[in-house]
């Protein structure tokens, strides 16, 4: 007991001396031991490192993860060294909603069946995303963790030591300063009964230097560069990581675009699922060349029931009355000499003739004449 009462006392004098001396250093009332300007660059290196990867890493797990409360759960898993309950994708869920939708809905039905084809499909592309999450987090998030909670506390407590040791190297030159100069009273004011006391914390002071710069020269040469060489080698061993989480990211994405396309080819199977409503003729999605929207689909041809006798378009006149002026919406491909090609944002002349079909008008620019869908237009006047 007597000999932890003694240790506690020491202990609490070394820290009392080095608060002081870090006081003064920040105060600019003591000297400071520069470090070496390697060690220095090495430091700011081995700081920048551990910010950067701390945002990195807490901005992964938010893309990874956008839901707190399942990040906060996988955290407390983890702490206690348990595996964390698989959890269902958002795909996967949304997948098994749609599928359970087309028993009520009917599955022989075209909305129920194509509930089931794209339920399976949001099924794929869950299952997709949980491959994708999972290579991430062992590939790229488990060694930025490591870096962080081991590597790097390894170097802060050898930093931390070297501090430490340059504080109290500070604080023997500071008292043997001060001894220098009570020697050079002492030589200017002669006292004999003095001088060997003197002398002695003189020496015994200079000895104290000299140990604790032989400690100092020990710790800067052997374990703190060692760390941060082993900083700098985890950069190299982030960047590989971080490769290998842009590989996942291309694999996920590549088989999210297979996917589609292979939907896409199942939809298309079901070309006629819209034909008895006209009204959602303009519901099939294509690229628009220049607006951010989607193209309706191509009108199906004028049905002959509509017109007994095909329209020729060079023999139709123009009305007296009833042209309006029209904005293209969309770009139009005219798929024979008897259609009007569009182009997005410009203005046309339309009319309509008796016998023709609705979905379809006559369309003129200039001395350009021929049929134009009415869902790619947007009548003005």
């Amino acid at each position: 007991m007597d000999f932890n009462v003694k240790k506690l006392a020491s202990d609490a004098g070394v820290f009392f001396t080095r608060a002081v001396q870090f006081t003064e250093e920040k105060l600019g009332q003591a000297e400071k031991t520069e470090l070496d300007a390697h060690l220095e660059n090495l430091i700011a290196r081995g700081d920048c490192t551990k910010n950067w990867t701390e945002k990195i890493f807490r901005q992964t797990e938010v893309l990874l993860q956008p839901n707190p409360s399942a990040r906060i759960e996988e955290f407390f898993y983890e702490k206690l060294d348990k595996k964390a309950p698989t959890r269902t994708t958002n795909g996967e869920l949304l997948g098994q909603y749609m599928q359970d939708a087309a028993k009520d809905f009917g599955p022989g039905t075209p909305y129920g069946s194509t509930l089931i084809t794209v339920g399976e499909y949001q099924k794929k592309l869950g299952g997709s995303e949980r491959e994708f999450l999972q290579s991430s987090a062992v590939g790229f998030l488990t060694p930025l963790r490591n870096f962080l909670e081991g590597d790097w506390r390894t170097i802060s407590k050898e930093r931390r030591l070297l501090e430490n040791r340059r504080l109290d190297l500070d604080v023997c030159k500071a008292r043997l300063k001060k001894a220098k100069l009570a020697e050079a009273k002492a030589a200017a004011a002669p006292d004999f009964q003095e001088t060997r006391p003197r002398n002695y914390i003189l020496s015994a002071s200079a000895s104290a230097v000299r140990k604790l710069q032989r400690t100092s020269s020990l710790s800067l040469s052997l374990p703190f560069p060692h760390s941060f060489c082993l900083s700098l080698f985890l950069t190299v061993n982030h960047l590989r990581c971080l490769h290998e989480f842009v590989e996942a990211q291309a694999v996920y994405y590549a088989q999210c675009h297979k996917h589609m396309q292979e939907l896409q080819k199942e939809l298309s199977r079901f070309p006629n699922a819209f034909a008895g409503n006209p009204s959602t003729s303009g519901l099939t999605a294509g690229p628009s060349p220049l607006s951010g929207t989607s193209a309706p689909a191509r009108p199906p041809p004028p049905s002959s029931s509509l017109e007994s006798v095909p329209l020729k378009i060079e023999e139709v006149k123009p009305p007296a009355i009833g042209t309006r002026k029209a904005k293209v919406l969309y770009d139009y491909d005219a798929a024979d000499t008897s259609e009007l090609s569009l182009f997005a944002d410009e203005l046309i002349t339309v009319y309509t003739v008796p016998g023709m079909d609705p979905d379809w008008l006559v369309g003129e620019r200039g001395n350009q004449k021929g049929k134009v869908p009415v869902t790619y237009l947007e009548l003005l006047s």
